[in-house]
């Protein structure tokens, strides 16, 4: 009995851990079904997260200072320059395609050296502007949400990764505690050889165990002595260690350069990323000879319009390639990372049980009876077994 009991505390909590991580996407129809509880509530404890190490740290526009601005100005001035001539090409064949065919190869050159001479000094304008409305330009959350919804096995990697060896120990220490519950059920079984006793024995060992596997990945908050053993939710007892892994994988695969400029770009503060932009590009186009010379074959403002319209969207344009830039991406990612993982440490325990606690009460009793259910199970076959080698015995 102790070792059927074990064999159920082991599996129960091997199925509540693959419970709380698949299916990726529902399983079912209308309500009845089921999907992972982590992909389920990956938004949820995104967020709890964000707002738990941003509020600490202080605001988006804090983490982008740490990203060194001027390290950024150097990448996009590194990035555009070496095609700043093809870019006004593009912008000047769309407006006055007529107008730059005929002009002189030395004027053309002119106006690239002038456009490449102005270039630093405005993106380290542009780049100073986005970091005082950064927190307001980008909508963290709604950036989290929408990977995660592309990506719903984003945040099982994350989990899967950084709580590797305790969700291995919660499984192992199930048929630990199965083992031991059976072995206390065995003598109740001897005094009372009822059909429904081990049935009812198994669906409590099988729910006892998810609710030991649950609470020792999250209890005690605080280190306690027990003995000669000091104990602490395995969670919490790696707090520094899963900061790290946590901070990695949200700053490689979440909170990276390319999406939040991406973010700036398309998300609903788009129009008005584009009006800075636009912001800090009028003064290239009012001063520069290319706008003189449009001007003057232009009907009124709309020559003037047009090379505005093209040469905002060319920025934009630019912008993307600029920060889609891998090597660019790695480079930064460790920053982003060494923000959110040092602000993880700094949490106390309860606010860093906080970050996934939440997400999983709602459905721990469901995890705890889906245990009890595959323990009744369990019980009721070894209850038909037993009767079964019974058999012989009484009819001697």
């Amino acid at each position: 009995m102790p070792v059927v009991a074990a064999l159920v505390g082991w599996l129960t909590n091997w199925l509540a851990i693959q419970m709380s991580f698949y299916p990726v996407q529902f399983i079912g129809i209308g309500v009845v079904g089921w999907q992972g509880v982590i992909p389920r509530k990956a938004e949820k404890m995104a967020h709890i997260c964000i707002d738990r190490t941003l509020q600490r740290f202080g605001d988006l526009n804090s983490v982008y200072q740490k990203l060194e601005p001027q390290r950024i100005v150097q990448q996009v001035v590194a990035q555009v320059t070496p095609r700043m001539d093809e870019y006004i090409d593009e912008v000047m064949y769309e407006v006055q395609p007529v107008l730059w065919d005929n002009l002189p190869l030395f004027v053309r050159a002119r106006i690239y050296q002038w456009a490449r001479q102005q270039l630093p000094s405005r993106i380290e304008e542009l780049v100073e502007d986005f970091g005082d409305d950064l927190d307001e330009l980008v909508d963290l959350k709604a950036l989290l949400s929408r990977e995660l919804r592309n990506h719903p096995d984003l945040m099982n990697r994350i989990f899967q990764q950084a709580g590797s060896v305790e969700l291995q120990s919660v499984i192992n220490r199930g048929a630990l505690i199965g083992g031991i519950l059976g072995a206390m059920l065995a003598p109740l079984w001897v005094m009372y050889p009822e059909p429904w006793a081990l049935p009812l024995g198994g669906f409590l060992i099988g729910f006892a165990t998810n609710w030991f596997a649950i609470n020792l990945i999250f209890s005690p908050l605080k280190p306690r002595r027990l003995l000669f053993w000091k104990i602490q939710g395995l969670f919490l007892r790696r707090q520094d260690e899963i900061s790290d892994i946590w901070a990695r994988l949200v700053a490689d695969e979440l909170i990276t350069v390319e999406k939040v400029a991406d973010a700036m770009i398309n998300g609903n503060q788009g129009a008005r990323t584009r009006a800075i932009l636009q912001k800090h590009l009028r003064p290239m186009l009012d001063d520069s000879v290319v706008m003189k010379l449009a001007a003057q074959v232009s009907v009124g403002m709309t020559g003037y319009t047009d090379l505005k319209r093209a040469m905002n969207e060319k920025a934009v344009n630019a912008t993307r390639d600029v920060f889609s830039d891998p090597t660019f991406n790695k480079e930064r990612a460790p920053v982003v990372a060494g923000v959110l993982s040092g602000q993880m440490k700094a949490l106390r325990p309860d606010e860093f049980q906080d970050i996934l606690r939440p997400a999983f009460r709602e459905e721990e009793l469901q995890l705890m009876v889906v245990g009890g259910v595959f323990g009744a199970l369990a019980g009721l076959v070894q209850f038909v077994a037993v009767s079964q080698l019974s058999m012989p015995v009484l009819g001697f």
